[in-house]
């Protein structure tokens, strides 16, 4: 599906937030990008919004989603929850291959291609899959045009799916690829031993409390480690997934700029918004893997963000129906939605003083683009698509269930109060989300890297 004509757009006195400042500036869109920036006279056929005491980001660019189409549809898919996104200013994401049937093959990444241009409101791309039945396929590929491979949610079709308890496939895949190599890092074996410790003592009805005890630090740290020692013995491109433990923070420097770091991390934004503390009062709804752990770590996730050596930040939206996030511990699915309200997440900690909005742009538009290599994308700048989001940073709202976007139809922010809101959101030059209407016409574009 095509997308008709996009308008020409003037965004007028916007506090822009680019590229390290906040200045105040019109910015003109047209035919999809962003033609001018600075002082701009309005002119006949122009669409003119008036931005005064509004803040102007680049798109969000999520880069660790869980959209669930093909094969999931029944608690999400590409249309619903791209809606979600562009609402929540996520212009542009990347999903993860645990789709049914799994991406493992360049056929059905291009089959979740296809499905993504007649159905996303926002701009996609997808991760191909990697685990020991496909490696030696995907050793004899040619990896330069991929985002990335990938074994995050592989484990939940078959135990034994991660590179991280796999040494000898992980060595392989290093060792035989130029492409990043994006890995959900926790031990396998530490998680089933401490799973038989708790399940002795509480049978199957293990309170939730424990699954940061449970899916530990320690596990953590050791497939984090292990995979980075590997990762530097054949100067390998590795990226930690979802980092969740203060004690993983010290693998990762800042003593460099991201576009020279072979390996790189981010963090996710339930990890740097609840602790082990909400388990008491939210239980399955907090429940994901790696576990949201202790108010200490969280602190030293934060630590690590602001001083460069958490490199982005991302969501690992992973919807799943209530009932699948019922029937106790063993039972309750991990994972819950996050793409819509992730934004107002990091907004409200900036408004407590946590974080600038100059940090926040850095770490969810420029640094993804600068990661993956995104053509044309994660900044306002002449020439660059235009997606942006407009943000008023006092204009309160709370979640609930008539807000909620996601196909699930639940969060576990229910009734979390935000002082700020997405007021509009443009993809590639066309005004998607506006005021709580959307523009379902609108499809977003295949991500692309950029070429040497």
């Amino acid at each position: 599906m095509k997308n008709p004509e996009a308008a020409t757009v003037l965004i007028q006195q916007a506090n822009l937030v680019n590229e390290g400042k906040i200045t105040i500036a019109d910015v003109l869109m047209s035919e999809g990008r962003f033609l001018r920036i600075g002082s701009i006279t309005p002119e006949l056929g122009m669409q003119v919004i008036d931005a005064r005491g509004k803040f102007l980001l680049p798109g969000i660019i999520d880069c660790q989603v869980h959209f669930r189409e093909p094969g999931l549809t029944h608690k999400a898919d590409l249309h619903s929850e791209s809606r979600a996104a562009v609402a929540g200013g996520v212009t542009s994401f990347i999903d993860m291959p645990n789709t049914r049937p799994n991406v493992l093959d360049l056929q059905a990444l291009e089959e979740k291609y296809q499905l993504a241009a007649e159905k996303s409101l926002a701009n996609y791309g997808f991760l191909l899959g990697v685990n020991g039945d496909n490696l030696d396929s995907v050793l004899q590929m040619d990896t330069s045009s991929l985002l990335a491979l990938t074994d995050d949610g592989l484990y939940f079709t078959k135990q034994g799916e991660l590179l991280a308890d796999n040494p000898e496939t992980l060595e392989r895949l290093l060792a035989g690829t130029d492409c990043i190599v994006a890995i959900h890092a926790e031990k396998e074996a530490i998680i089933v031993a401490n799973e038989a410790v708790y399940r002795q003592q509480f049978g199957e009805d293990i309170p939730f409390h424990l699954h940061p005890v449970i899916r530990s630090a320690e596990g953590c740290y050791a497939a984090s480690s292990e995979a980075i020692r590997i990762a530097e013995k054949h100067d390998a491109r590795l990226h930690i997934l979802h980092l969740s433990s203060g004690m993983e923070t010290a693998l990762f420097r800042n003593d460099i700029p991201l576009e020279k770091k072979r390996i790189t991390t981010e963090v996710s934004v339930h990890h740097l918004w609840f602790s082990d503390a909400d388990y008491a009062q939210l239980g399955a709804s907090i429940k994901w893997n790696p576990a949201i752990k202790t108010a200490d770590d969280r602190a030293a996730l934060w630590k690590a963000l602001l001083d460069d050596r958490i490199d982005i930040i991302t969501t690992d939206h992973a919807p799943h129906t209530r009932e699948e996030k019922s029937g106790g511990y063993f039972k309750a699915m991990s994972g819950a939605p996050l793409v819509q309200h992730a934004l107002p997440c990091m907004l409200e900690s900036h408004l407590r003083g946590q974080v600038s909005l100059e940090k926040l742009v850095e770490k969810m538009c420029h640094n993804p683009a600068i990661l993956y290599q995104l053509e044309g994308r994660g900044y306002i700048r002449e020439g660059y698509y235009a997606d942006a989001c407009l943000v008023d940073l006092d204009s309160p709202w709370t979640v609930t269930p008539e807000n909620i976007l996601y196909k699930c139809g639940w969060s576990p922010l229910m009734g979390t109060r935000f002082r700020s809101r997405v007021i509009s959101t443009f993809v590639n030059g066309r005004l998607v989300y506006n005021h709580g209407i959307f523009d379902d016409g609108v499809r977003g574009m295949r991500l692309e890297r950029a070429r040497a």
